[in-house]
C-alpha cells in the first residue's frame, strides 16, 4: 500500500530548491556546500527542512553519488522553472525583455566542440553582455545533467528517448573511418567492410555516441574486428591513429584539419559516410530565458554554416 504524502509546499524556500539542486549535482553535502559557498552544515539544515516538508527521501545513494527519486525529479524540475522565472524576471527588469544580456548554459558533446565555440563567438559578436557557460562531455554525462536541469539547451547527435523534450536539426553530421597516410587499404576505391574484419578499431569510451554507431556498424556489417585500445576522446583517437595503433570511425567534423593537410586519410567504403543530425534540444516544459532563447534560434538559423567541411567540393 503506498503511503499518503501531503507536502507542505508553502513551507519550501528557495534557499532549500538551492541546496537540494546542488546536493544532486555535487553528490555530496561538501560538493554541494562548494557550489554555494555556505558550510556543509547549513546544507544539511536546508535539505532535512526540505525532506520534512516534502514528506519523503527524495535521493537514491549510490557509490557515485546519489540520484534523484521521482519526488526529487519533481523537486528539481520546480527548482529549475523557479531559477527560470527569476532570471527573466531580473533580465525584463533590467532590459524590459532585451535579449543582448543574460546567462545561458549548455552542454554540448565532444564532437561538437569543433564547430560549437566559433557560432558562440559569433553570436558574442551582437550578444557580448551575455554569459555563455558550456559544458562539454560524452552523451551519457551530457544527458545525465541534462535530466537534473542543469542546462538551458544541448547540442548533440542524438536526443535521449526517455525524455520529454523538443528537437531541432542544425545539420548534417556525417561519421567516416579513418587510418594513416601509409596503410595499405587507404588509396583503393569502394571497400567492402569484410576486408576491415582483421583490422584494430580504436573505439570510444562507455556511453560515447561514437561508439554506439561503430557497433551498430559492425552488427550491419556482420563484422567482429579486433579490439583495439578505448580512448577517452578525439583528440587522442587522432594521435593514436596517426602513430599506427589501429584505424577509428570518428565524426568528420572532428578530423577536417587533419584530412586536408594529410595526416590522416579517409578510407573508400561503401555505405560511408554515415550520415547522422546535430541537434539543439531543450525541455518543453520549461520556457527559456530571453538570452538562452536567442541562443538557441541563432543555432538553428546559422548553425550549419559553422559546420566544418572535411571534403573539398
Amino acid at each position: 500500500m503506498k503511503k499518503n504524502i501531503t507536502p507542505k509546499l508553502d513551507r519550501i524556500t528557495l534557499k532549500q530548491f538551492r541546496a537540494y539542486t546542488a546536493y544532486v549535482r555535487a553528490g555530496t553535502i561538501k560538493g554541494a556546500a562548494n557550489i554555494l559557498h555556505i558550510s556543509p552544515p547549513a546544507v544539511s539544515q536546508q535539505l532535512s527542512l526540505l525532506q520534512d516538508n516534502v514528506g519523503t527521501s527524495m535521493v537514491v545513494k549510490r557509490p557515485d553519488g546519489v540520484q534523484p527519486s521521482d519526488f526529487g525529479q519533481e523537486i528539481l524540475l520546480a527548482a529549475s522553472r523557479i531559477e527560470n522565472v527569476l532570471e527573466m524576471c531580473q533580465t525584463s527588469l533590467q532590459k524590459l525583455g532585451d535579449r543582448t544580456s543574460g546567462r545561458v548554459s549548455l552542454g554540448i558533446f565532444n564532437s561538437a566542440n569543433y564547430f560549437a565555440p566559433r557560432l558562440i563567438a559569433e553570436f558574442k559578436k551582437s550578444h557580448p553582455n551575455v554569459d555563455v557557460r558550456i559544458r562539454i562531455g560524452n552523451r551519457e554525462s551530457v544527458f545525465k545533467a541534462f535530466r537534473n536541469y542543469e542546462f538551458d539547451f544541448l547540442v548533440v547527435g542524438r536526443p535521449p528517448e526517455d525524455m520529454d523534450m523538443e528537437s531541432v536539426v542544425i545539420g548534417d553530421h556525417p561519421h567516416i573511418i579513418i587510418g594513416p597516410p601509409d596503410h595499405p587499404l587507404i588509396n583503393q576505391k569502394k571497400l567492402g567492410f569484410k576486408e576491415f574484419s582483421d583490422e584494430t578499431f580504436l573505439v570510444r569510451e562507455e556511453g560515447s555516441g561514437t561508439r554506439l554507431v561503430m557497433l551498430k556498424l559492425f552488427e550491419e556489417a556482420g563484422i567482429n574486428p579486433g579490439p583495439g585500445m578505448e580512448v577517452g576522446n578525439n583528440e587522442s583517437i587522432k594521435q593514436a591513429v596517426m602513430a599506427g595503433l589501429g584505424i577509428a570511425l570518428i565524426s568528420a567534423h572532428t578530423v577536417a584539419d587533419e584530412l586536408k593537410d594529410g595526416r590522416l586519410k579517409e578510407f573508400d567504403i561503401e555505405g560511408l559516410p554515415v550520415i547522422r543530425k546535430w541537434l539543439v534540444v531543450r525541455h518543453k516544459n520549461i520556457d527559456l530565458a530571453p538570452a538562452a532563447e536567442a541562443l538557441f534560434n541563432f543555432f538553428i538559423e546559422s548553425g550549419v554554416d559553422f559546420l566544418p567541411k572535411y571534403r573539398q567540393e
